[in-house]
């Protein structure tokens, strides 16, 4: 028998801090003392007419939070909690939910929709709760099915196929939801509540319908019914419609060819004429094909004219009609579009799709978008500015810089003269175009250079005047400099071309740093991001002067942030991300002065005054902070070598912290690289706090709470500790092997069809060879007796992975160091190991026929280790 808990729910959400207090507290002992009856009370009450709306509600979120969880583990401990419970208290709340479905509050209904596909997302999968996808059918089948039931049973089947996986159902559940959804939109139902309920319902089911649309006569019907319900009366029900079509277009993409002209009306009727998110929607459509097309062209090459290439060029076909469509939307502008943040409307949506259009079709876009530029740069009207000038920027990937590089040459004057406009707008996308021009286009050892000596004076004068315009339109100004910065990168002897301006530069980005403006946060970042560029890109020695005097400069502001005054934690946020944005300049410092010999000094001079401002931004507690100055403190042991020993003992207790912190998971994996940093600054000198790190190391692995994207990190720390201390690395030797050998197991299980899992694999099996690596070399000597046990597993793993087509470059380079490892450490002891096996030869003759240098360079000397091994 269920509990009366109407009263605790109603309590719950009192607004008395104290009674809701203390309702919450009686729900979670309920649910701990006794979960079945809990969730069977929870379902009487969402089930219950007589019941306030209020309580049933919550009963129902409850009831969902009950089985599913954003979180991994969470979710599976909610799952196996639900299995355990007794079948026939499971089957009275099912029951309750699907009797929800016909009841008169929409609230319940909706609910109970939502938790019914949480229990199929656990049941379907086991084979269990068959039945459920017939009795939701026989709710559209029934003669007088009331509307507020069918509308609820379609949202309940969409649910339930955006919860379950293809596999999971049958083919004949398909047809049938397919059915029962189509008929849900066809023209003759009255109610455009149930309308729209099975066009969402089909977006969800559109996985499914794989079988469907490779039948002729089903997907005519299924598209049919979809481009006829894109002209529906009720504009929600159009945007669904058409949000099918985007759905279809990145799902069934070698269908379409026949649909396209009919599509093509649809959507260009609904761009020019329809309420904005329907219009929207229309645009995405384009956009999708053009993702589709682009993708392809990635796979296949530029050559689509292979047999095998499933390119149907929709959007070179549609290019003379389509060009046109989106360059009005440009015109469609909104008042202050560029003061917000994440804005998207017509023209912002127009001008995105004409990017991908340029990367979809190349220099056939530009002879259809100049003469609109042309026609609209000079008007009076702002927006046909502003529009021109968004055509021109969008239209810069894609096409060849030598096709490009004559406009840009007549139309540079003209740009940097509109930075002047007296429109924010129109300098707001001046600014951006300019960011595109030297991202795309601009590179000093280019064949056809963007910027030269002639124009760079009056470009470099007008970004650091507009660099103090408007929030806006100053961090478009500080991404330009960005990239023309990076552009030099490869100069070589020219970047002295950018030298001159540098010391400007870098004053006016400190300057915007320190601007008060009220929404200055994202320019300050931007500010300081385009300052590590500066420093990354420039030339040593030419700007070392530069880089000390700026590593002053940060310091001391570093330095000021620990003496700013605290009143609250909006406060202490802004604190943490300024430090956090200092100490990224800081690392880049480091790793830029630590790159030359003869700047390295500069660094040993601040390098106590740096870790003790390091030290006392860790007391500050931000994650934000820990990862930034944790990161910089790498660099520093980097560039500081074996005198890095002498601040190990003040900063072990915070590495220790960073390698505990299991909820921020990237504090965690990035103090795991700093070990790796300070193993390689200070080899054996590491060896007295290697039994806390790899305890602490060892546990982290242990750990189901940890996020799995840390384990490989780990794995190639061990390999970093065992070239660094040797053989004292011997006594972790019982702990370590047994750990990377679960890990190779553990790879042979994954998911290859999952792109995620088929990522996560390299991953792994890269951190296992760069472990083993190390430790061959550390024992490589009187201790390599020791690892003789390894070698077979160890051989008989990397011909598994070899046999893995899904490897990338960085596992196949892992690999082959690995095998040349275990032949220069273990010598004659792995020379029957290596006769009787012969993938080795078809795995070096692949790394030869590579155009990787450093990859050839590795199997040369792995082939001679072998070679000496074998004639031993």
């Amino acid at each position: 028998m269920a509990m009366e808990i109407t009263q605790v729910l109603l309590s719950a959400q009192s607004p008395d801090g104290h009674t809701r207090t203390l309702a919450e507290a009686n729900l979670k002992q309920f649910q701990e003392q006794n979960l079945p009856l809990f969730l069977l009370s929870l379902s009487v009450e969402l089930s219950s007419e007589q019941k306030p709306p209020e309580s049933r509600r919550l009963a129902g979120i409850i009831l969902k939070n009950s089985l599913d969880a954003k979180d991994a583990v969470r979710k599976e401990e909610l799952t196996q909690r639900w299995v355990s419970v007794d079948p026939s208290v499971k089957s009275q709340i099912k029951e309750s939910l699907l009797r929800t479905l016909g009841s008169s509050v929409s609230d319940a209904r909706q609910t109970s929709s939502q938790v019914i596909a949480k229990v199929a997302s656990i049941e379907v999968p086991r084979r269990e709760w068959q039945e459920l996808i017939g009795l939701l059918l026989n709710n559209m089948t029934q003669p007088d099915a009331p509307a507020p039931l069918k509308q609820s049973t379609l949202e309940a089947l969409g649910y339930v196929c955006e919860e379950v996986s293809p596999q999971d159902l049958e083919q004949d559940q398909v047809n049938a939801i397919l059915t029962a959804v189509v008929q849900g939109m066809n023209q003759t139902e009255h109610s455009s509540e149930v309308r729209l309920a099975a066009v969402k319902a089909l977006y969800n089911a559109l996985d499914f319908a794989q079988t469907n649309f490779e039948n002729e006569v089903e997907r005519n019907f299924i598209m049919k019914v979809v481009c006829e319900t894109t002209v529906s009366k009720e504009s929600e029900i159009r945007q669904a419609a058409i949000e099918c079509l985007v759905s279809i277009a990145s799902t069934y993409y070698e269908y379409l060819e026949p649909y396209m002209q009919t599509l093509f009306g649809l959507t260009a009727n609904a761009v020019r004429g329809d309420e904005e998110p329907v219009a929207l929607q229309a645009i995405e459509f384009w956009s999708s094909i053009c993702d589709e097309e682009i993708q392809i062209q990635e796979e296949f090459g530029e050559d689509n004219g292979e047999s095998s290439s499933p390119h149907s060029n929709f959007i070179k076909q549609a290019l003379p009609t389509l060009v046109p469509l989106m360059l009005e939307t440009l015109l469609k502008q909104e008042e202050d579009q560029d003061q917000e943040d994440g804005v998207w409307n017509l023209s912002m949506a127009g001008g995105t799709c004409l990017g991908l259009i340029a990367r979809t079709v190349g220099d056939a876009v530009v002879p259809l978008v100049m003469p609109f530029v042309e026609n609209n740069i000079t008007k009076g009207d702002w927006r046909s500015r502003e529009a021109a000038t968004f055509a021109f920027g969008s239209i810069l990937e894609g096409p060849s810089i030598e096709k490009l590089a004559r406009l840009v040459h007549s139309g540079l004057e003209f740009l940097l003269n509109a930075m002047k406009d007296q429109n924010s707008h129109v300098k707001d996308t001046t600014a951006w175009t300019l960011g595109r021009i030297f991202e795309f286009l601009h590179s000093a050892a280019g064949e056809y250079p963007i910027l030269t000596a002639t124009n760079l004076p009056h470009i470099m004068s007008v970004l650091l005047e507009s660099i103090r315009d408007a929030p806006n339109v100053a961090e478009k100004v500080c991404g330009a400099i960005y990239f023309l910065a990076q552009g030099f990168e490869d100069a070589g002897s020219s970047s002295s071309m950018l030298t001159p301006y540098l010391g400007d530069v870098v004053s006016a980005l400190l300057s915007t740093a320190d601007r008060t403006d009220p929404s200055n946060v994202r320019l300050r970042s931007s500010a300081y991001e385009t300052l590590n560029e500066i420093v990354r890109c420039g030339s040593i020695p030419e700007t070392s002067n530069m880089v000390a005097h700026l590593l002053h400069e940060i310091m001391n502001r570093l330095s000021k942030t620990l003496e700013l005054h605290i009143a609250s934690s909006e406060d202490r946020e802004k604190q943490g991300d300024l430090q956090a944005l200092l100490c990224g300049v800081l690392q880049v410092i480091l790793q830029k002065l630590s790159n030359s010999n003869e700047t390295k000094p500069i660094i040993l001079q601040s390098a106590d005054q740096m870790m003790i401002l390091f030290l006392q931004v860790f007391a500050c507690r931000s994650s934000t902070v820990h990862e930034e100055a944790m990161l910089a403190i790498g660099a520093l042991a980097y560039a500081t070598g074996p005198e890095f020993a002498k601040y190990m003992q003040e900063f072990y207790k915070y590495l220790e912290m960073g390698l505990q912190n299991f909820e921020e998971y990237q504090v965690c994996s990035i103090s795991v690289g700093v070990v790796g940093d300070i193993c390689r600054a200070l080899d054996d000198k590491v060896l007295p706090y290697c039994d806390g790190i790899m305890s602490q190391l060892l546990k982290d692995l242990s750990s189901p709470m940890l996020h799995r994207s840390v384990k490989p990190p780990i794995f190639s720390c061990f390999g970093d500790i065992a070239l660094a201390i040797g053989e004292h690395f011997e006594k972790y030797v019982p702990y370590v092997i047994p750990m990377l050998q679960g890990a190779a197991e553990l790879c042979s299980h994954l998911d290859v069809n999952d792109d995620d899992m088929q990522e996560y694999g390299n991953q792994l099996r890269r951190g296992i060879f760069e472990a083993y690596s190390g430790i061959l070399q550390g024992f490589k000597g009187p201790k390599a007796a020791l690892m003789v046990p390894c070698a077979s597993p160890l051989l008989s793993f990397i011909e598994a992975v070899v046999r893995d087509k899904s490897r990338d470059e960085e596992v196949t380079k892992a690999a082959v160091a690995v095998l040349g490892d275990l032949a220069d450490t273990l010598g004659p002891n792995t020379k029957i190991l290596f006769k009787d096996c012969t993938f080795h030869m078809e795995l070096l003759g692949e790394c030869f026929r590579s155009d990787n240098d450093q990859l050839k360079e590795t199997a040369t000397w792995t082939q001679g280790m072998i070679q000496r091994v074998l004639v031993s």
